[in-house]
């Protein structure tokens, strides 16, 4: 902006120093004159204003730790006189700003400058922008003024009109810095110097709503602290008035001493009654405010609710007990056998007054293990019924914290005892039969192992003194019965395992399906299908095809759906008019209900259009997660003039398998014109082994021989008999090794139809676990050798076309 037209006049001002103050153009400030630097300039002034008339003029120059500052602002000296206290002062007006220059001589002991005005010309009218941030100013400053209840100032500001005017009145603002003020001074242009003072005023105005917020809350937060302190003062005022009034003393409406009186009263064991008082007395020392109180009261209620000395007296007829468990379950002999076992050994100690041995009472832990839908769940409560006892189940799938099984500490926000406290806690008595459902499905992670935690609980020789957590004190669970349920072995912890008793429910044959569907699955779909019993019967004929062709499953899971499937639709079709009832469903009626038979057997199907109607292809058998099942092999040779050569793995194979490909592949090559087998093909040719259901892994070395049978198949073009199945371990010298899961895939055998089995010699002794009317379908094959394989799967030789025979190595 253009300066005024004078400004360029030089001036010559005795200089009054204010030490680490500043005074803006339009400021009245009172000086004191006991300073000698302000007496001085003063005393200059007034000497050259009687010489030459007119008002006293000063220099006031900021001087900061020691050094001035390269602008002042000339003032004039309008009154001397007193000062409120009583001391010499004198009153000046700051007018303009004036840039110092080099000293000058002049009267007085003062020391004199000469100066140039540098005051900036503002254009009238204010430009849009200019006017905008005047009224933005005056707006920051009336909202600051007005919190400080300075409402005359908030007039005179509003009557400001000069930009620069405006800008020099934040200099009276007490909260601006020394350092603030001298760029406010020092900064000749009146808009970039209203541009400070509104952004330093705003940020003063934030950080205050920011004080005063914070204040505000914390007065609302002692308020509130003061307001309960009073309520909870009147409140112990009044229990202890009504307490008089009742003839009490008034300590018995003490909460602490309400607890005492019922941990006193509670029939705990002696360290558990030792641990509670301590935690009673640790109540009465904490106020009322203290969260350790919460804590106590919330520990003190679950030990008090705690079964710690009630039991159930176990029902001691045997024979009672084995026919709940035969009407509730069919099948399952080995653990029917275990529970009545169990019950007749409690029974002699009860007897002979053995209850507790060292400490230990004489509880179970057994682990349930097989396919899905064998009823593993529901055989806990049968046995809790057959025993007598309360019954709780503990589902453990997807549990990856540890603190659910121990529990966790006190001092955590929402504690709490783990899994099997709360489980004791719920059936009410020290002896329950738990279902630990789902063991194999658990899980670890950062939280800890619960499998680990698990080690304490199932341990016979540990439980005893089993210790929570949350509880910290002893918890006998010595007399409890522990089931674990699990579908896949492999996937418990071998440490965990060792700790039970391992009991395998290898699933259902045909006619206990049959059984279970009549007896179990019917009546509980009929009546959820809101039919009487007499209405709907099936047949016996159609259930065992339910169970053989519609179904094919270790367990009776998917038997008891399509049981469900087909009395709703007999049910929709009574509603429609379609049908009457009473009906009988018959083998014949399945496919017109619920439609075609997903599952035949192979046996049933035309011989062109079985899997074994071509060289090549041998069924073996395997166990999964669902049981067990039937599992074929093919085999192919690649054509010579590809040039492929080596041998390729289909079917997502683990390790194991594929190890075992390359053994029956070896065998071959080494034994092959032991077998009459045309070897050069194996050497010159590319083999291909595939294992159909691609989409599922698989691993296990009981297929060796099942790719040994196929791989001679392709070989010799003699068929693999549709009726034979086998699983077997192989070895490089051709020795047939055992496997496990025998009895799991006979009933695969039996349920696909299959009436000859090839096995190992060292599994014979495992068919005594195979039920016998398993047995009594099946033929069965104890083979040590390879050849003795071949010589049981392979059909006769048969003269094949040509256009069938396998080419010969080029």
């Amino acid at each position: 902006m253009a300066t005024d037209s004078n400004a360029v006049t030089p001036l010559a001002l005795p200089v009054l120093p204010l030490d680490d103050e500043v005074v803006l153009p339009g400021m009245v400030v009172p000086l004191d004159l006991s300073d000698t630097d302000v007496r001085a300039a003063v005393e200059a002034a007034q000497a050259v204003a009687r010489e030459g008339g007119g008002k006293p003029e000063v220099l006031l120059v900021p001087r900061i730790d020691g050094t001035y500052t390269g602008t002042g602002v000339i003032g004039t000296v309008e009154q001397v006189g007193r000062l409120s206290d009583g001391d010499p002062g004198a009153l000046i007006r700051g007018r303009g700003r004036v840039r110092i220059g080099a000293g000058t001589s002049g009267p007085g002991a003062a020391l004199w400058v000469e100066g140039t005005r540098v005051d900036a010309v503002v254009p009238d009218p204010l430009p849009g922008a200019a006017a905008e941030l005047v009224k933005e100013y005056k707006a920051l400053a009336t909202s600051w003024l007005k919190k400080r209840g300075a409402w005359q100032v908030v007039d005179r500001v509003q009557q400001i009109e000069d930009i620069s005017a405006l800008a020099d009145n934040s200099g009276y603002s007490p909260f601006l810095t020394t350092a603030q003020k001298v760029q406010l001074l020092e900064t000749v242009d009146a808009v970039a110097r209203l541009k400070l003072a509104i952004q330093w005023l705003g940020e003063h105005l934030a950080e205050q709503d920011v004080a005063e917020s914070i204040a505000k809350d914390v007065q609302e937060g002692v308020d509130k602290q003061q307001r309960e302190f009073l309520l909870r003062r009147q409140l112990e005022a009044v229990r202890k008035e009504l307490s008089d009034l009742n003839g009490g003393s008034g300590s018995a409406a003490d909460e602490s001493d309400d607890y005492r009186a019922r941990v006193e009263a509670a029939d705990l064991p002696e360290h558990v009654r030792e641990a509670a008082l301590k935690e009673v007395d640790k109540l009465e020392r904490s106020s009322d405010q203290s969260p350790e109180g919460s804590w106590i009261r919330t520990w003190l209620d679950t030990v008090l609710e705690l079964p710690w000395t009630e039991r159930t007296e176990d029902a001691y007829d045997i024979r009672g007990a084995q026919e709940i468990l035969d009407a509730e379950h069919s099948g399952l002999q080995d653990v029917k056998e275990r529970i009545t076992e169990y019950l007749a050994v409690r029974k002699r100690r009860s007897d002979r007054g053995l209850g507790v041995v060292g400490g230990r009472r004489g509880g179970a832990v057994l682990a349930l293990v097989g396919p899905p839908g064998v009823g593993k769940t529901s055989l806990g409560e049968s046995v809790a019924h057959a025993m007598g006892r309360k019954f709780v189940r503990v589902a453990l799938g997807g549990v990856r914290d540890e603190a659910e099984i121990r529990g966790h500490r006190r001092t955590y926000v929402g504690a709490l005892p783990g899994r099997i406290v709360r489980a004791v806690k719920e059936a009410g008595s020290m002896n329950p039969v738990v279902l630990l459902d789902e063991i194999d499905k658990v899980g670890s992670d950062f939280r800890g192992d619960p499998a680990a935690a698990l080690l304490e609980v199932l341990d016979p020789a540990q439980n005893h003194t089993f210790r929570d957590h949350y509880l910290e004190v002893e918890l006998d669970l010595s007399d409890v019965v522990f089931l674990a349920t699990a579908n896949v072995l492999e996937a418990i912890p071998e440490a965990l395992l060792d700790r039970m008793e391992l009991v395998r429910l290898d699933g259902y044959t045909e006619d206990e399906k049959v059984v279970i569907a009549r007896d179990h699955l019917l009546p509980r779909q009929l009546e959820r299908a809101g039919l009487e019993k007499d209405e709907v019967t099936l047949d016996e004929s159609a259930l065992r095809k339910l169970a053989g062709e519609y179904t094919r499953e270790a367990g009776v899971r998917n038997l008891e759906r399509a049981v469900a499937r087909l009395l709703r639709k007999v049910a929709a079709q009574h509603e429609l008019g379609d049908r009457e009832l009473p009906f009988t469903v018959t083998e014949t009626d399945l496919r017109g209900l619920i439609g075609r038979p997903h599952h035949v057997p192979e046996s049933a199907q035309d011989p062109a259009e079985r899997r074994t109607s071509v060289p090549g292809v041998a069924t073996g058998l395997a166990v999964t997660g669902a049981g067990g099942d039937v599992l074929f092999v093919e085999a192919s040779l690649a054509d010579p003039e590809t040039g492929a050569s080596g041998l390729t793995l289909t079917g997502q194979l683990g390790d194991v398998m594929k190890e075992s490909a390359q053994i029956a592949l070896s065998f071959l090559r080494s034994h092959g014109a032991e077998l009459e087998l045309p070897v050069a093909d194996l050497k010159d040719r590319g083999v291909h082994i595939h294992f159909p259901a691609g989409a599922v892994p698989k691993d296990g070395p009981s297929a060796g021989i099942t790719m040994t049978t196929a791989l001679a198949s392709l070989l010799s073009g003699r068929l693999v008999r549709t009726d034979v199945a086998m699983t077997g371990e192989v070895s490089l010298t051709g020795r047939v090794l055992p496997i496990g899961g025998l009895k799991q895939k006979l009933l695969a055998a039996h349920r696909a139809g299959i009436t000859t089995v090839v096995i190992p010699k060292r599994n014979e002794a495992d068919l005594d676990d195979v039920p016998a009317e398993v047995l009594d379908t099946l033929e069965v094959h104890p083979v040590t050798d390879v050849r003795q394989v071949l010589e049981i799967a392979l059909a006769p030789a048969v003269a094949a076309r040509p256009e069938e025979r396998i080419p010969a190595a080029a």
